[in-house]
């Protein structure tokens, strides 16, 4: 009889199980399952493409962001980060995926881009070597792979890395007409054993998930056509948060979450 669950991350670990095996997209587990995904380079997958985000080269020539130290959460091929490095930011990038990532190091080195890559789950890296802190942490595509509980790690993994009156910016799948992943309420995606595909957020679902921190800019990505220098799709939701220049405290559990 096992009677092991003793903290936090115990009871993450649990829920974790909850889902199919074949479900996992965001463990240290579902590698493979995102090296099959980027196998075929030539798929016509949206963000295949060698371009930085809208919005990301939008808060860039707007002065929102400036040149610091930037992490990446599940980079892909590695697109933003590479921008980022050409703009001065030193950066770190994280994915799963070593064939993510071995794309992502051959643009690096064609783009002339200093990125350090790293291989490995995001909650488990930024709680031994990326520890920070950032002046922004860049996700595009991640988060919206997580199951409803990782939100508790997520917010836990910003806590510990970003630097304070740093920026957070996110594009995730957004909800409603022209949107794009599952609309499931969070208690349909255990009972189902797996996430849809993703999961589409509102923007007050965002702010209310994102509350600690401030907004700055919460819209529709812009459509860009296929000859823009820039990627931009509008099933997706583009976010600009700052953190508080004084750091909150938050309890030891949650921290270590």
């Amino acid at each position: 009889m096992d009677r092991n669950i003793c903290t936090t991350d115990d009871v993450l670990r649990l829920m974790d199980g909850l889902f199919a095996q074949d479900g996992d997209r965001w463990t240290a587990g579902a590698g493979s399952w995102w090296d099959g995904f980027y196998a075929d380079r030539e798929r016509p997958v949206p963000f295949f493409v060698a371009k930085p985000d809208e919005n990301l080269a939008s808060y860039v020539d707007r002065g929102l962001i400036a040149p610091g130290r930037v992490l990446e959460l599940g980079c892909g091929p590695g697109r933003n980060a590479i921008h980022l490095a050409s703009l001065g930011f030193e950066a770190d990038a994280v994915d799963l995926s070593p064939s993510a990532l071995a794309w992502a190091e051959e643009r690096a080195d064609e783009a002339g881009a200093d990125v350090r890559f790293h291989q490995g789950d995001i909650f488990e890296l930024t709680a031994t070597e990326l520890t920070g802190p950032y002046d922004l942490v860049y996700d595009s595509g991640c988060f919206h792979h997580l199951p409803p509980h990782r939100r508790v790690s997520y917010l836990a993994l910003l806590d510990r890395v970003l630097a304070p009156g740093g920026g957070f910016a996110l594009t995730c799948f957004a909800a409603g007409e022209g949107g794009m992943g599952s609309e499931l309420p969070d208690a349909a995606f255990y009972e189902r054993g797996g996430l849809q595909g993703g999961l589409a957020y509102t923007p007050e679902s965002l702010r209310r998930i994102f509350s600690g921190l401030t907004e700055i800019e919460l819209r529709r990505m812009h459509d860009e056509p296929s000859g823009s220098p820039l990627f931009g799709e509008p099933f997706l939701w583009t976010a600009l948060f700052r953190r508080s220049a004084e750091r909150a405290e938050h309890p030891p559990a949650e921290r270590a979450a």
